[in-house]
């Protein structure tokens, strides 16, 4: 099943549910993009027209175990004039493995309008060569995108660069592209502090927060977006990142910020 088809699944589950497969696990885990993903599509349901995604603030509790079922749970905060305010969390097994705070708000008038920095200059998608994926080297669920690194240097090779980054893409046609498969695509990235390690370790996020530039961009299933990932910090076996994704046109579509464990 590919990104689309599990967002279908859970729109169409009587209870909510639906089961992460086996082909979307990174490590003895779900795909953490995807289990935010389908977190935020149980709460974009409940909020009305209008009211676009401003932002999501991920926490990644525990691990979601592909093959069995996980819940998505979805209410209102607090619903005002213009802003909404959510809480989604997926459980599995009576336990909270991911949950997620958003604010979905309509546009109002304002006197305040400051244009984006611009996107930084790279080479276009089809002159990069695509990271192949490997079954085994590569964790599974990225057989699903196409990565095409340009920014940086790779996990593990003892790089001392700040920055991270390229291209990414669905390996299939997903349809228009919106905010839940802009929340896949981004966490595709390893976190920007694994070049810095000289041999293989686990890195993992522990907070993820995302915003989306509105109006957002069309986007379609085989456009590719370029992310740009710079170390802030790190230390102590945690570090803090912030990135920005823009889309081919070089408008900015969304910005993210992480707080990642590393352990090496």
């Amino acid at each position: 099943m590919n990104f689309a088809d599990l967002l279908q699944a859970l729109a169409e589950s009587p209870s909510n549910e639906v089961i992460v497969p086996d082909t979307w696990a990174q490590g003895r885990a779900g795909y953490g993009g995807l289990v935010a993903a389908l977190v935020y599509q149980g709460m974009r349901e409940l909020v009305a027209e209008g009211r676009p995604v401003r932002s999501l603030a991920i926490t990644f509790v525990g691990p979601v175990t592909p093959g069995e079922p996980v819940r998505i749970e979805a209410k209102i905060l607090r619903e005002g004039k213009a802003v909404t305010q959510m809480l989604g969390q997926a459980v599995q097994n009576g336990e909270v493995m991911c949950i997620v705070q958003g604010s979905f708000g309509a546009s109002r008038e304002s006197a305040v309008n400051v244009e984006a920095e611009p996107a930084p200059e790279v080479r276009a998608p089809e002159q990069i060569t695509e990271l192949p994926f490997i079954k085994g080297l590569n964790p599974d669920f990225l057989q699903y995108f196409s990565v095409r690194w340009a920014i940086g240097d790779l996990p593990f090779t003892n790089s001392r660069k700040r920055e991270i980054g390229g291209w990414m893409g669905f390996r299939e046609q997903e349809g228009p592209l919106d905010a839940a498969h802009i929340v896949g695509l981004v966490d595709v990235w390893p976190p920007a502090v694994l070049p810095h390690l000289a041999r293989k370790a686990p890195g993992s996020s522990l907070t993820w927060t995302i915003e989306f530039v509105q109006p957002q961009p069309e986007l379609n299933g085989t456009d590719y977006l370029l992310y740009q990932a710079s170390i802030d910090h790190a230390r102590d076996g945690y570090g803090h990142t912030s990135a920005r994704v823009w889309n081919q046109a070089g408008e900015l579509v969304a910005i993210s910020r992480q707080t990642v464990a590393v352990f090496g």
